[in-house]
């Protein structure tokens, strides 16, 4: 598919990991688990279709590769890094970063909603969180380390801007490749004023394909390439 750019502006690729062995009922944003077999094979066949896509567009890929530091996008990210390698401007070097992680709930990470919601429960501080908080984009655990999904969008949107650069290494248009979390990326397209915030619970991402947005000659984001996945069920998502 080849997409109209300004080939001065630099094209961000925003690409969530592949599937991954993920405990059920369990906010996913810190958990240690490898992509599974399947998760291997469809990042393989994605960097693969967007080989041709780059072919197709003339274009090429900038060295710096970041992921955050969670192990699916480090797979996600280390797998296209092998799969594309003819097309980066030199050798590639892969970075990891914090920031580009998933929402953290912080001292909670990696329980249960369920055991989440009790301990919140018996803890006489606090009142018990609503119906639907995991899915709630401003609401945030009151415990140590918890951020809310608009506060994890604002830090990878962050991330986002302060890592790109102006296309000045080529004649080509270059392409930054970013391998992070779902609901942290489309709640940082939100801050770039790409998406709204009733797409937030409208769109998801599919696995390991990239969507592209480019900075404009006035500062501002579009989205120009790469396919949103429709959520079947706009109440609540998991990712």
């Amino acid at each position: 598919m080849t997409t109209e750019s300004q080939s001065h502006y630099p094209i961000i690729a925003m690409i969530r990991h592949g599937a991954y062995q993920q405990r059920k009922e369990v906010p996913s944003a810190l958990q240690p688990f490898a992509l599974t077999e399947e998760g291997k094979q469809e990042v393989v066949l994605a960097a693969n279709s967007f080989a041709k896509q780059l072919i197709e567009n003339d274009w090429q890929l900038n060295p710096i590769i970041h992921s955050s530091n969670q192990l699916r996008a480090w797979q996600t990210a280390d797998i296209y890094r092998q799969e594309l390698a003819g097309f980066f401007l030199e050798d590639p070097r892969h970075v990891t970063h914090n920031d580009l992680s998933e929402r953290s709930v912080g001292c909670m990470a990696n329980l249960t909603i369920t055991e989440i919601e009790s301990v919140l429960d018996a803890d006489p501080r606090f009142d018990s969180p609503k119906e639907g908080w995991k899915s709630d984009s401003y609401y945030c655990l009151p415990l140590q380390g918890a951020e809310s999904l608009m506060m994890a969008g604002e830090r990878v949107s962050n991330y986002l801007t302060q890592h790109t650069t102006d296309n000045n290494m080529t004649k080509k248009q270059s392409i930054s490749l970013f391998f992070g979390h779902g609901a942290s990326f489309r709640h940082a397209a939100f801050h770039l004023n790409i998406i709204t915030l009733s797409d937030i619970k409208k769109f998801s991402m599919h696995h390991a394909q990239p969507v592209m947005i480019q900075k404009q000659h006035d500062g501002t984001w579009r989205h120009v390439a790469g396919e949103w996945k429709i959520r079947k069920n706009a109440l609540s998502f998991n990712d």
